[in-house]
């Protein structure tokens, strides 16, 4: 089988986001058609409340998915659905926004904060779905144990094992791969979906020579192909995969709110001004 090339690496910028969180947009704007259906990844990774603790008060969100996972640490929630809650150790959230959400999201004090959140772009057809969100704790999330690596499988489906989730709007393949020092591991993929991971901890190459060794917190898009490829240094290698098929549609965005005109983007800033961004269909 093909293997999947090397197409670019990111390694992202420090930004200050919500009410003063420090993170690391990892992909963003620039980006959204070589990542299409992912619109963004925000990556943090802190051992100080400070970097954080401001969290993100409420904001409105339209037209995309939000996929919050976190390894470690805790986040308080709430929306306009009514729920409210906590994400744990281990645990993911995957929030529809569809056709309009008011949600907050305050980090606690912790140990350690480590996760990311994923912006997933909704098809046109679907931009304005009813609002929806999903809490998997780490119990939902199936880990496959294999000689050289255990994969977690928060959507999709790996080897015989799905998902909770697999994407109602796109189909997404969202795996935690840690692969044991000096080790390798590989996957096939489909060939036409998009792919890229994120390395939370270690380096690793991901080509067959193993000739490029890539260090943590960076992020690798591949080209198109038939498999992915990874190869461990002296420790231990863990990465997230992201993969799901492009919508190949125009993207209209505006902070929140990701449309594919800019005529909808204006509507969905009017009707926040004037109060009627919340539809009655969502209570």
């Amino acid at each position: 089988m093909a293997i999947r090339e090397i197409r670019k690496v990111l390694t992202g910028q420090i930004q200050y986001d919500g009410a003063g969180v420090k993170l690391v947009r990892v992909i963003g704007r620039d980006d959204v058609y070589d990542f299409d259906p992912f619109l963004m990844l925000d990556a943090f990774d802190s051992h100080d409340p400070a970097d954080y603790i401001k969290g993100f008060p409420w904001h409105p969100h339209r037209g995309i998915e939000t996929v919050t996972y976190l390894i470690r640490g805790k986040i308080e929630h709430g929306d306009s659905l009514g729920n409210k809650g906590n994400i744990l150790d281990g645990e993911c959230q995957w929030m529809t926004a569809g056709s309009g959400i008011l949600h907050q999201e305050m980090p606690q004090a912790a140990e350690r904060m480590l996760g990311v959140q994923l912006w997933l772009n909704l098809p046109r057809q679907d931009k304005m779905t009813v609002p929806q969100y999903r809490d998997l704790s780490a119990a939902k999330i199936p880990k496959i144990q294999e000689e050289n690596a255990t994969v977690g499988v928060i959507s999709g489906h790996y080897q015989k094992t799905s998902g909770a989730i697999q994407g109602d709007y796109v189909k997404t393949l969202f795996l935690d791969v840690a692969v044991q020092a000096g080790a390798s591991w590989r996957m096939a993929t489909e060939k036409d979906w998009t792919l890229f991971i994120y390395i939370l901890e270690g380096e690793g190459a991901f080509d067959a020579e193993g000739r490029q060794m890539i260090p943590g917190k960076s992020a690798v898009l591949f080209t198109e192909g038939e498999e992915i490829f990874a190869q461990s240094a002296d420790k231990e290698l863990r990465f997230l995969v992201f993969a799901g098929k492009p919508l190949k549609e125009s993207i209209a965005w505006g902070g929140p709110i990701v449309m594919n005109t800019q005529e909808e983007l204006q509507q969905a800033f009017k009707e926040i001004k004037e109060g009627t961004f919340i539809r009655e269909n969502n209570q």
